[in-house]
């Protein structure tokens, strides 16, 4: 008899034969963990730990200092921190939602809709993957200008809610629902809409999660639109606030412990809501990218 036989290939339970690959992934999970590790335990360092030599990778005085400097620095301004919180999550949310709307609508077009010049608008949208966005600047400025958008959320959203991946992982996803399901649902008299709801959107979920959390990523971390669609500081985001707080008169230089304290204390604040989104949907994440190259 086989040394193998009576052994499942991937047991429910914790087995000794699994014990090769904890040896291999525990220490890749720690690897790639310290960053996130370094972030936390940066923004919390006193002055003092901010400029110690050798470096220290972890705080040993933990302190709120930071913060504190951050939010004192942020309500001696002309616009109230919140208003830029504020600002923020309505652009975050709002280009969310069209991002998930736009890029589900075109994918399912793209995939099971029959029209002319349907494999050329997916060719173009594989080569903007190849575009970096400064590449696209002006363009873009001129476009949101002629519209007449300029200090509006609109000019934050608009030039990011079509993600050119995004669409790609959609209509891969697409690909593998079968034609027979949606002819069955035809047959039963549902409109393209009722199928794009009921049949295509409970498939595509996973990669819907995946679009979410990069449209999130992009709005949320983005600084180029405020600097350059925003003229009113009131309409500005927590970016643009953020890169520019230690330049402020009045702000501290960012090569002095307070400034670079208060850059750590930012750059958590920024980080913080994508790894919580993130945690939330990582399942699903996965399950796109093991899935989107199948047709």
């Amino acid at each position: 008899m086989s040394k193998f036989s009576g052994m499942k290939i991937n047991p429910k339970k914790f087995h000794r034969s699994q014990l090769k690959f904890y040896f291999v992934l525990v220490p890749m999970t720690a690897f790639f963990g310290l960053p996130i590790l370094f972030i936390f335990s940066h923004a919390f360092k006193p002055r003092n730990e901010l400029y110690a030599f050798p470096p220290r990778f972890l705080v040993r005085r933990p302190t709120f200092q930071n913060f504190r400097d951050l939010a004192e620095l942020a309500s001696n301004g002309g616009v109230p921190f919140s208003r830029y919180v504020f600002n923020s999550i309505v652009v975050a949310v709002l280009g969310v939602m069209l991002s998930i709307l736009v890029t589900s609508l075109a994918a399912y077009g793209l995939s099971k809709l029959h029209f002319r010049g349907k494999k050329l608008l997916f060719e173009i949208n594989t080569l903007a993957l190849m575009f970096v966005p400064i590449a696209v600047t002006i363009p873009r400025y001129i476009t949101i200008a002629r519209l007449g958008l300029i200090d509006s959320y609109m000019a934050l959203i608009l030039p990011l809610i079509a993600l050119p991946v995004g669409l790609f992982l959609v209509k891969q996803f697409i690909d593998q629902t079968p034609n027979e399901l949606i002819e069955s649902a035809k047959i039963d008299g549902a409109s393209e809409m009722e199928i794009f709801l009921k049949v295509i959107v409970p498939v595509i979920m996973p990669a819907l999660a995946t679009v979410a959390i990069l449209s999130f990523q992009i709005l949320w971390n983005d600084p180029i639109g405020p600097n350059l669609f925003i003229d009113d500081e009131a309409m500005k985001t927590l970016p643009f606030y953020f890169n520019t707080l230690v330049m402020q008169q009045g702000g501290a230089p960012a090569n002095t412990p307070a400034g670079q304290g208060m850059l750590a204390a930012a750059g958590l604040i920024m980080f913080v809501p994508s790894l919580i989104l993130f945690i939330f949907l990582q399942s699903k994440v996965i399950n796109t990218m093991a899935h989107s190259g199948i047709n």
